[in-house]
C-alpha cells in the first residue's frame, strides 16, 4: 500500500473514532443502542476496506 492510502485510512479511522466518541458522550449517553450503532457503523466502514486492501488472494 502506498503512503497516501495509509494516511487516508488513518484519517478515516480517526474521524470514525471522533464521531463514535461524540455519539457515546452525547445526551443519550453510554447505552446499548449507541454501542450497537457505533459497532455497526465500524463494520459498514472497515470490513469492505479490509477485504479490498488487506485480505490476501489465494
Amino acid at each position: 500500500m502506498t503512503p497516501i492510502r495509509v494516511a487516508g485510512l488513518a484519517l478515516l479511522a480517526l474521524v470514525w473514532i471522533w464521531l463514535c466518541a461524540g455519539l457515546l458522550t452525547s445526551a443519550d449517553g453510554f447505552n446499548l443502542k449507541n454501542i450497537l450503532i457505533a459497532l455497526m457503523s465500524g463494520i459498514v466502514i472497515f470490513v469492505p476496506l479490509y477485504k479490498k486492501y488487506f485480505k490476501r488472494e489465494k
